[in-house]
């Protein structure tokens, strides 16, 4: 699906642009409890598979650290040049590994395995070995094609030859932490990068054999302008990425202190912000991408694109996938499990998780058991989001329910979206227009029964 100028209406955008959730899970994370029982992901994590069938997995890997500070980032990170830490780290990564493994059936697959961060690149060629013939050891990797192995990568901790090796062990899929190429920019969140290193890992990642390459922009920083934004869309085009997010860049010091090394007057107005957001949306649609949703956007022959004109696409805690059939199963500090009817999170701070896997515990701190509704909510938010469309009728017969019944107040609610001309309703049918998709979040908080009056806890839809 190409979008176009006519489906961006900035006065619409100005109207709706409110904080609200992301939906990479429902209920949402801010939801989850510390009552939460441990015993709750164990019992999810022994359920056996189908009769006769092998349960597929997803499995998340946290790496914490990072060497340097970038101002703008939100994500739990551990600044630290003490590489000591990290081999720490890997010693109760692996007692969890060992833990978790002991309770999942013998019959699985791990089909998805993704490295985040902080820096995931923070570790050195022999740790990176350690973790894989650990996970080896603990987890039955798929290989061959099928597979999908990815890993975050800071440009600055990477060269051509560390890319063959990362390959080597079994990288298939690369995402590379860009935010913007201008100089002044970049100086002002304190990440310096050049084009012609990042351009280097990308050309070698290609060479090794990767299906994927995908980059990480933000949009609102510190200096950006138009004239700078588009310098840096046009040497992304050039770099011609796979896939490519699009984060509006949310100013929170109150909350994260290393964005009040931001000097708050050099962001750009609000004004701006949108201009930049609606040029790299131009841009982009032009340029042979599809919009995703949610920030997302990927070559029209990608799998993701594959995957939604399909009804195949997934969205969860890292991100959309194609691998919606899979349990996800996080590890290490901060990661969160997706399992059946579980969401589990482990501890945020590396003290706690320490504390947790010394004491020969899973590392959880906090959780949900969802409920029949959140399901049923659950499903009806992942269609929008994934599909731009939701058969509520449909739906409500997979969950018991009469899903048009259950769902009148939300009708009735989305009329004034349909005003808008954000969707179209007919009878228990919703359809995301075009200039609806890029106000999907504002669509799906009406079917969400747990949103306060107050949204301060989230970002702005734009």
């Amino acid at each position: 699906m190409t979008v176009t100028n006519q489906g961006f209406d900035l006065d619409l955008i100005r109207r709706y642009d409110v904080n609200g959730p992301r939906y990479t899970s429902y209920p949402t994370a801010n939801l989850f409890t510390e009552t939460f029982p441990e015993s709750a992901l164990r019992e999810a994590l022994a359920a056996e598979p189908p009769a006769g069938g092998r349960r597929p997995l997803s499995l998340y890997v946290h790496v914490p650290f990072c060497a340097t500070i970038c101002y703008y980032c939100a994500c739990n990170k551990i600044i630290t040049a003490n590489r000591t830490h990290a081999v720490e780290y890997l010693e109760r990564l692996f007692r969890e590994m060992a833990m978790v493994s002991e309770l999942v059936p013998a019959a699985h697959d791990v089909q998805q395995l993704h490295f985040g961060g902080g820096t995931p690149t923070y570790l050195n060629d022999e740790q990176f070995g350690a973790v894989f013939a650990a996970l080896g050891r603990h987890f039955n990797l798929g290989d061959g094609d099928a597979r999908d192995f990815s890993i975050e990568i800071d440009p600055r901790t990477v060269d051509p030859t560390r890319m063959s090796y990362l390959t080597g062990l079994g990288i298939n899929r690369v995402s590379l932490g860009i935010q913007d190429f201008d100089p002044d920019v970049q100086r002002a969140v304190n990440r310096i990068q050049s084009v012609e290193d990042t351009r280097a890992i990308i050309e070698s990642a290609r060479a090794n054999g990767v299906k994927s390459v995908s980059v990480d922009l933000i949009y609102g920083l510190p200096l950006q302008t138009p004239e700078r934004f588009a310098n840096t869309l046009a040497t992304i085009l050039d770099l011609a990425p796979d896939r490519i997010s699009l984060y509006s860049y949310a100013h929170l010091p109150q909350r994260f202190k290393t964005q009040r090394q931001i000097n708050v007057l050099d962001l750009p107005a609000a004004e701006t912000k949108l201009r930049l957001l609606e040029m790299a949306i131009e841009t982009l649609s032009a340029n042979g991408y599809d919009y995703i949703g949610m920030d997302h956007f990927a070559r029209h022959e990608d799998s993701l694109v594959e995957a939604q004109r399909e009804g195949g696409l997934h969205r969860s805690f890292q991100g959309y996938t194609t691998h919606s059939h899979c349990d996800l199963i996080g590890l290490g500090v901060s990661a969160i499990s997706t399992v059946g009817e579980v969401y589990a999170q482990n501890c945020k701070s590396l003290k706690d998780y320490n504390a947790r896997i010394d004491a020969g515990e899973l590392a959880v701190e906090r959780g949900v058991v969802t409920s029949a509704e959140d399901r049923l909510r659950r499903d009806v938010i992942g269609a929008l989001m994934c599909d731009f469309h939701a058969d509520l009728a449909a739906i409500g017969r997979a969950h018991g329910v009469d899903g048009t019944d259950h769902f009148a107040q939300e009708l009735e609610r989305l009329a004034a979206f349909e005003a808008d001309g954000l969707v179209r309703i007919d009878g228990s049918v919703v359809d995301v227009t075009p200039r609806g998709r890029f106000l999907i979040r504002n669509i799906c908080m009406t079917f969400d029964a747990y949103l306060a009056p107050a949204t301060e806890a989230f970002s702005k839809a734009i």
